[in-house]
Formats: structure tokens, sequence, C-alpha cells
């Protein structure tokens, strides 16, 4: 029985099967978020330059429709968007009347990071908005 108790021959197999959970964890963690902060970019990124692109309208529908045609011709340029998934609403602002306001809305709860397993995942709604003056400035 003493001769079981000092044996060392499997014990970096013990180690590996104890720390194996911990590591895939923080793997699997640093792909959902990073994928996840690269899709909250992705949306941000979108919205910023539709509110830039609506500047160009002289009323409030063709506001609207020049951030929505900017957000469809350009969301696929983002690897970890769908562009199906994307919805655009655009308004002047309600507590400033030289403000114009792109808010868009991107459902993730699709995208590969929420079947990966040992790790919690983040909301699936995405929203992020941009604002913008009346004439750019």
């Amino acid at each position: 029985m003493i001769r079981f108790f000092r044996c060392r021959s499997g014990t970096s197999a013990v180690e590996f099967a104890l720390m194996l959970p911990l590591f895939l964890a923080v793997i699997f963690g640093i792909v959902v978020f990073g994928s996840y902060l690269a899709m909250v970019h992705g949306v941000q990124q979108l919205a910023a330059e539709a509110a830039r692109s609506s500047v160009a309208g002289m009323t409030d529908t063709e506001r609207n429709s020049l951030a929505t045609s900017y957000v469809a011709a350009n969301a696929s340029t983002y690897p970890l968007l769908v562009p199906g998934n994307l919805t655009v609403s655009a308004a002047p602002s309600p507590s400033n009347a030289n403000v114009y306001v792109v808010t868009v809305n991107y459902n993730a709860a699709n995208s590969f990071i929420y079947s990966l397993p040992f790790v919690r995942a983040p909301s699936t709604t995405i929203v992020r908005s941009a604002a913008i003056q009346y004439g750019g400035f």
C-alpha cells in the first residue's frame, strides 16, 4: 500500500483533468465576449455613420430614408452582423429640436456565441444610438 501512495505516474493526468474545465471556461469566455464586443462595435459604427449620412436630408422623412439605406447598404461589411437582424429608427431628438438621433437595434439571438458552453451569454439585443446636429455641426 505504501508503494501505491508513493507512485506519481498519473499526477499530470489528474492535474490536467482538474484544470481543463477552468481553462475551457477562460478560452470560451474570451471568444464569447470578444465576439460580443465586436458586434456591439459594429452596431455602434453603423449608427454613427448612418447619423452622419442622414445630415444630407432636407426633411425628417428624407433623413430617415438616408439612415435606413446606409445601414442596409453597409451592414454586410461587418462579418459578425447578419443584415436581416438589424432595424433602424431615425427621428428628431425629443429633448433638443436641433439634434437628429439614429438608433440601430440588432437581434443577436442566432449568433454562434449563444451556443458555446461554459460561459453565461450576454444580452441578445444590442441597441446603439448616435446623435448629430442639423447641419452637421
